[in-house]
């Protein structure tokens, strides 16, 4: 759903970062940089700096793997028929000025005093990183702007985003986890205990027939696990026992005395002695004991039933997401499951269902049903992905646990992090992983970390390069629309064949008792391999030996 950013409806939606202290244009820019550059609540936050004296400064975002340093100013108008002109924007542009060098940056920290602008900047280091950065304007409003505005924005580095813009390019980060409809459970001559927290808020726990419990709508299309951690992880050890367990007459009786349970959230929960009924309901645990019925519910009988926990809860409530959370804090259950609905992945995931429906899935919690014809990416291998390209630190791609835990917002939680970079990543590595096994030394070429070392060694030759930069800063060019990606996959092929006659020079004639493993866990040999290789790549193409980024780019499309 698309949000509504005319005035007074946009308070609502800005509602979760207001505080007393905090402006409407603060909370403004604050829920815009959560939303549109994937930054967390927190860094969102830490960003801002609108207070009074804050020197026409709303706020400050540097990003690191870019290379650049984005001022912020937000607006917020209450009038339905205004729209941005240029003096607003001169005005803006005077306050860039302080942000030119060293020097008026000095003086804008010197003349600021205690405000928060002063803070930020100290904090963000900017005094060291100002004249290595790339320094533009984002002025942020709930207006669009009109033609002298944009007359003037083609002479500043200033971007302008309106309200047309962010209403058509919204992307939610919300799940749709609830199944709407009501279920009913014959409970005659059972017992269940009810549980009272308070008027909202209760639960009725008791053993349900199994044969009810696979007629619960969303099974079939998985729907009904949407706020689950985990989705079904098919033919595992534990759901064969649970399978077997089922098709066994004689333990159905004893069925609830060996079995976890299971656990619904409703919008509400009521019963009498024969029936409990619940109505808009979502399972948040049982997923793999729930399809394991589901599958074999010809071999249910009358003798099985399961333990189940009813819950009344608000379903955005707090509470609803630390039930989610406990009642699978168990073993099985990884950092990234837990990840799984955070904000940042359901964007992600839902700008795959926009752009690349049919083609590309984003798959971001373990066991996932995926349609025909389409390509999986999960989320921990975009994240080894980003760690390698991005951050470029593929010697720590084996420490896999860094993707969803101490690093999950560095990763993730960054502008650049959309579904057409991890796509366009995927087809970097998806040609690395049919040329390596071409290499002469089969254990580095066979050796997954010599991937990951491989897509810096790409992404620095893309930084030599005029169209690599921009490959690198706007793949949605080159990757979004199938004939493109079809050109994009071609240009790499021609680039990477080369790199892979680099690497084998480098590594056909190392010792047999060379680490290999250990090696390309070592930062200092790392980045002198890819130095290497990014230097015989520029050798060659000085040479004609093998075309730049811009010709192959080129030359891929006349194939």
């Amino acid at each position: 759903m698309k949000p509504t950013l005319s005035y007074p409806a946009i308070l609502d939606i800005i509602a979760p970062y207001k505080s007393e202290k905090r402006t409407e244009s603060a909370a403004f820019l604050a829920w815009y940089l959560a939303n549109y550059y994937r930054l967390d609540d927190l860094e969102a936050i830490d960003c801002i700096c609108d207070q009074p004296g804050d020197k026409g400064v709303d706020g400050i975002y540097v990003n690191e793997g870019a290379g650049t340093i984005d001022i912020f100013q937000s607006k917020i108008s209450q009038k339905e028929n205004s729209s941005i002109g240029d003096t607003q924007l001169k005005e803006f542009h005077g306050t860039l000025a302080q942000f030119q060098s060293v020097e008026s940056l000095q003086n804008l920290v010197s003349s600021a005093g205690d405000v928060q602008v002063a803070s930020l900047i100290k904090r963000l280091d900017l005094l060291k990183k100002i004249e290595d950065y790339d320094v533009r304007g984002v002025f942020v409003a709930n207006l669009d702007i009109d033609h002298n505005g944009l007359a003037y924005l083609k002479t500043v580095p200033i971007k302008f985003v309106g309200r047309g813009e962010m209403e058509g390019t919204y992307i939610s980060d919300q799940k749709e986890q609830m199944h709407t409809g009501v279920a009913e459970f014959d409970i005659f001559g059972i017992t269940i205990s009810d549980y009272a927290v308070d008027g909202e808020t209760k639960a009725a726990i008791g053993p349900v027939l199994a044969s009810d419990l696979v007629k619960l709508g969303g099974i079939a299309d998985q729907s009904l696990f949407s706020a689950n951690v985990r989705a079904s992880l098919g033919n595992t050890k534990v759901n064969k026992d649970i399978a077997k367990s089922i098709r066994n007459p004689a333990l159905h009786k004893a069925f609830p005395l060996f079995h976890n349970g299971i656990t619904v959230l409703a919008r509400s929960v009521s019963h009498d002695d024969k029936r409990l009924s619940i109505k808009d309901y979502y399972v948040v645990n049982g997923c793999q004991s729930l399809n394991a019925l589901y599958l074999n519910r010809n071999y249910v009988s009358g003798d099985l039933r399961v333990l189940t926990k009813f819950i009344q809860v608000r379903v955005d409530s707090d509470l609803s997401e630390l039930i989610t959370t406990y009642s699978n804090n168990q073993n099985g259950v990884k950092a990234r499951d837990f990840k799984s609905n955070h904000p940042i992945q359901t964007r992600l995931q839902k700008e795959f269902e926009k752009f690349y429906a049919g083609e590309y899935v984003f798959e971001v919690k373990r066991g996932e049903p995926q349609a025909e014809n389409t390509v999986s990416i999960s989320n921990e291998d975009a994240g080894l992905l980003l760690i390698a390209f991005d951050l470029e630190e593929p010697w720590t791609t084996h420490r896999k646990y860094q993707i969803f835990e101490d690093r999950y917002t560095e990763i993730f939680g960054r502008p650049d992090v959309t579904a057409d970079k991890i796509v366009q990543l995927h087809e970097i590595a998806e040609v690395l992983r049919e040329k390596l096994p071409e290499l002469k030394n089969q254990l580095v070429g066979k050796y997954v970390l010599t991937m990951f070392v491989m897509l810096l060694a790409v992404r620095r030759i893309f930084e030599q390069d005029a169209v690599g930069k921009d490959i690198i800063s706007a793949p949605s060019k080159y990757v979004r629309k199938p004939e493109m990606r079809q050109r994009f996959q071609k240009m790499m092929m021609s680039i990477i064949s080369g790199l892979i006659i680099d690497l084998d020079v480098e590594t056909q004639d190392l010792p047999d008792d060379f680490d290999y493993r250990g090696k390309l866990r070592d930062r200092e040999y790392v980045l002198i391999l890819a130095n290497a290789l990014v230097a015989s790549h520029r050798k060659d193409v000085m040479r004609k030996k093998t075309p730049s980024i811009g010709e192959a780019w080129e030359e891929a499309a006349n194939e």
